[in-house]
């Protein structure tokens, strides 16, 4: 018979979100929730997919001092599964240490199995009428640097063997800590047929077919970073005949991180651009969950003078915020970026004999007189206008926006 399990890592339970601020109080109740609201969508998962067992490797607290509430979910979501007949195995990793921080639970049920941080467990089970067997070993502290992976026995022969490990692959290019680093090699050599990884945020497969080498990523997004953002979740593995499928993503997350552009290129006015923007964040296009936004506006078009001030930009993320938070579910706006620019075709007017290419030619011998105190040299009433238009902009960057504008204004008046 063929049977499956569920595969989590990096629970992060109750964590903090960080680098998101200004968000009403609906929204950061929300946030305040996703962790343990996406370890209670895992546990119903597992339970609707009828899997044999579950594991978790490792960072299931966010830190060694667990707060009480943290644990009280876990405890509560294995309690759940096991009440269905469904094992637990579980290692713990650098934010977790076994022997490092305050833990509140120590009683567990009887179907959950947490690996000991001395040395490598080998737990042996029945599923779907074949032989399983789950190794695995805990970090004892957070600053745990030996390679792990090196202590893991070979296969039990005729097993279905499972190796679970928090641990920092080689050659992914992770900006993760470099606990427990590892290897391809150092895996494969033992024959597992899967190696449950936990440490990547970001959900990858390094090595697959036998053995299946696998990080699902972490559950819930915590931050704007790049291995934070879109979907987080588990994975699911179907096993038939000793032989692992592809692992089958599913998403848990209950907030999301995502990054959106939007073109003005055909935009007409700044109604259009904000329904585009609205549209490209709508939470039904993100699975229907709550999304933290970072958009960029970019492209070229005459609505580009029109968002070129900052209080302009500061109206639309306004509106869009105001919007967005009283939706549900919900859709923050945490900032926009502004990558615009005029529709002007330079190489175009150098060609032509009339005023704008004249006009281009002077700007052109005037270029090597603009020096970084130029600016100095203006009445104070310019350089503060100029400071609106372009509050982050140095000398170079004021005077190619005034080319453009002037080239721009020309050109509108052109029959």
């Amino acid at each position: 018979m063929p049977f499956s399990y569920l595969h989590a890592a990096d629970l992060h339970l109750d964590t903090p979100f960080t680098s998101v601020s200004g968000y009403p109080e609906r929204v950061g109740a929300a946030l305040r929730e996703a962790s343990l609201e996406a370890w209670d969508a895992l546990i119903s998962t597992a339970i609707n997919r009828q899997v044999a067992f579950v594991v978790l490797a490792g960072d299931i607290y966010d830190g060694a001092e667990r707060g009480i509430r943290a644990q009280r979910a876990f405890l509560d979501g294995v309690t759940r599964l096991a009440e269905h007949g469904i094992r637990t195995f579980l290692v713990h990793g650098n934010h977790d240490p076994v022997t490092e921080g305050w833990t509140a639970i120590t009683s567990f049920p009887a179907e959950v199995h947490r690996f000991s941080e001395t040395q490598v467990e080998s737990i042996s089970f029945e599923a779907g009428g074949e032989q399983v067997v789950v190794h695995g070993t805990s970090y004892a502290v957070s600053a745990t640097t030996d390679n792990l992976a090196l202590q893991f026995p070979s296969a039990s022969p005729g097993a279905f063997n499972i190796g679970l490990l928090h641990a920092n692959l080689s050659g992914l290019g992770s900006k993760h800590q470099d606990y427990s680093p590892c290897s391809l090699d150092d895996l494969r050599r033992t024959g597992y047929q899967y190696w449950a990884l936990g440490h990547i945020h970001q959900r990858q497969t390094p090595h697959a077919g036998h053995p299946w080498i696998v990080y699902p990523g972490n559950i819930q997004g915590r931050t704007p970073r790049s291995s934070e953002r879109g979907a987080k979740g588990a994975v699911i593995v179907a096993v038939t005949n000793g032989v692992a499928a592809e692992p089958e993503f599913v998403a848990l997350d209950r907030v999301r991180f995502v990054d959106i552009a939007v073109a003005i290129d055909d935009v007409i006015d700044t109604g259009v651009l904000l329904d585009r923007l609205e549209a490209a964040a709508d939470p039904a296009r993100h699975g229907g969950r709550g999304v933290l936004v970072r958009a960029t506006v970019e492209g070229s078009g005459r609505l580009h003078h029109e968002l070129i001030t900052q209080a302009r930009r500061d109206e639309i993320l306004r509106d869009l915020r105001d919007r967005g938070a009283g939706a549900a579910p919900f859709a923050w706006w945490e900032r926009i970026t502004w990558k615009t620019r005029s529709s002007v075709d330079v190489i175009d007017i150098r060609r032509r004999e009339d005023f704008a290419s004249d006009l281009l030619r002077f700007m052109d011998e005037a270029a090597p007189a603009v020096t970084a105190g130029w600016i100095d040299e203006l009445p104070s009433d310019v350089v503060r206008e100029l400071g609106e238009l372009l509050p982050a902009a140095d000398a170079p960057a004021i005077w190619e926006a005034a080319q453009r504008l002037a080239l721009e204004s020309v050109t509108a008046l052109e029959p």
